[in-house]
């Protein structure tokens, strides 16, 4: 039984150490959608915005599922700006006023600032 048990275990913990872990492709993917947000004008419009905020969404739900345990602070706060963001763009209309846009503006800052944060933190894993 221990003959087999070994290779077994060399196996399992060969597999554990091979490569980055998954959240770094996904950090990747997450700025980019973050990036995205910089693409936009007026001509996107609040649709192109909602647009941009379901992909942002996506992907820092990915990053936040698979790297929380190891940033809880930097995903927690990823977690945080998003749904402010979340929040603050489902309160346009389609005629947006000067304060709803910098709402966010502002909310849409608070998270390139928390992914850059995490990516800050992750940088010495994904390397």
């Amino acid at each position: 039984m221990a003959a087999f048990v070994a290779p077994a275990l060399v196996a399992a913990l060969a597999g554990c150490s091979s490569g980055p872990p998954s959240y770094c492709s996904n950090r990747d993917n997450l700025q980019n959608s973050v990036n995205g947000l910089k693409n936009l004008n007026a001509s996107s419009g609040v649709s192109g915005l909602k647009s941009q905020l379901d992909k942002i969404q996506t992907d820092a739900t990915n990053v936040v599922n698979s790297a929380k345990s190891d940033f809880p602070t930097q995903t927690s706060a990823i977690t945080t700006s998003v749904d402010a963001l979340k929040s603050s763009v489902s309160a346009l209309t389609t005629s947006p006023s000067a304060s709803q846009i910098a709402t966010v503006t502002k909310d849409a800052g608070n998270v390139m600032t928390s992914v850059t944060n995490f990516i800050d933190a992750s940088n010495s894993k994904c390397s």
